[in-house]
């Protein structure tokens, strides 16, 4: 018998059909002998899977998705406004999402939604483009939400949330706010001045309270620091180094990086030296504030890893069987030059 040839030297793609044709058995025998489920000799599955792996056979994601009323897409809600600040994050926990996707044959589709503005999600999920949907850390409004519930659309948030029916995964927000407050104070710190974003987010609240925990664990009262909340944009952070100045802080620590690079901006304006004169810390990385002269205190969280697990848990809501090693996604406090003892 002459060898056959693969798909390669023949340009032929084969499908179920095909392969029940060139093995002169029923398309019924081949589909089971590929999943695995019904009654089917061994001999006969071998040579299914024989011919399989010498003609380069892949499933059509397609037809499998047809019988499975499934289109083995993830979809990912990312916000219009993204700046160039917040890009590294999308960009490492986007990549974190397609790996896991791809280990499990789902594909990737990005969706952008603007503020209150629902009229793309309106129309992956009208349109059916998604098995299911995962909103990233600034996507977090009740108006998304209320509509992929009311669609019963399968749906995994990555950030903060208070509500136990939605399922999220998050960075350890308040411990690491924890360890990095009690780094400060403990380099002999008297007065901290914390400088943070909107009170009505969550990730505010937990960053306030890791910040509180460091100062209990410690024995000193929070009521000592400077807290300065709701600053957007650099007239805002302005204020607040000058209120942190005024009020003698010897310590900022800012609630993410997007904040510090203003609060660095202004206090370079008015020539204060870092760290001679202050000492500065981020509760958030990015590599701006690693190459920033002088380099800045941060907390640096495994991103990547945040969007596996996001994907991991969606994978699991749509009833596939996740290998999940149990582990949370973590993260490093990376002393710099910002906060070092002259």
């Amino acid at each position: 018998m002459e060898i056959e040839q693969t798909r390669k030297e023949t340009g032929k793609i084969y499908n179920i059909e095909d392969i029940a044709k060139e093995l002169g058995v029923s398309k019924t025998t081949v589909s089971r002998a590929i999943s695995g489920k019904g009654r089917i000799s061994k001999a006969t599955t071998d040579r299914v899977m024989e011919f399989i792996a010498t003609h380069d056979y892949r499933p059509n994601t397609l037809a499998r998705g047809l019988a499975k009323s499934r289109t083995y897409n993830l979809g990912m809600l990312m916000p219009m406004e993204c700046g160039s600040m917040d890009f590294p994050f999308f960009q490492e926990c986007l990549r974190g999402i397609c790996e896991m996707a791809a280990k499990y044959n789902y594909d990737i589709v990005i969706c952008m939604v603007s503020g209150k503005d629902l009229t793309q999600l309106q129309r992956i999920v009208t349109n059916r483009k998604v098995d299911g949907l995962i909103l990233s850390r600034a996507i977090v409004s009740s108006a998304a939400q209320k509509y992929m519930k009311e669609k019963k659309v399968p749906f995994v948030v990555i950030g903060p949330n208070s509500n136990p029916d939605i399922p999220s995964v998050d960075n350890q927000n308040r411990k690491a706010s924890k360890e990095l407050t009690s780094v400060m104070l403990m380099k002999g710190l008297k007065k901290l001045a914390l400088i943070g974003g909107d009170q009505t987010y969550l990730v505010t609240e937990s960053r306030y309270n890791g910040f509180a925990d460091a100062y209990k664990e410690l024995g000193k009262s929070v009521n000592d620091a400077v807290t300065i909340m709701n600053v957007n944009g650099y007239a805002d952070a302005f204020r607040a180094v000058d209120e942190a100045l005024e009020k003698n802080a010897d310590g900022i620590v800012c609630m993410d990086d997007v904040i510090c690079g203003e609060v660095l901006g202004c206090l370079r304006e008015k020539g204060v030296r870092i760290p001679q004169d202050i000492k500065v810390a981020s509760l958030y990385d990015n590599h701006a504030l690693e190459t920033s002269l002088p380099s800045v205190t941060s907390i640096r969280f495994d991103t990547n890893e945040l969007g596996k697990k996001a994907c991991e848990k969606l994978l699991e809501l749509l009833g596939e069987k996740v290998e999940t090693d149990g582990k949370v996604p973590g993260y490093q406090v990376i002393l710099r030059e910002s906060t070092q003892i002259l």
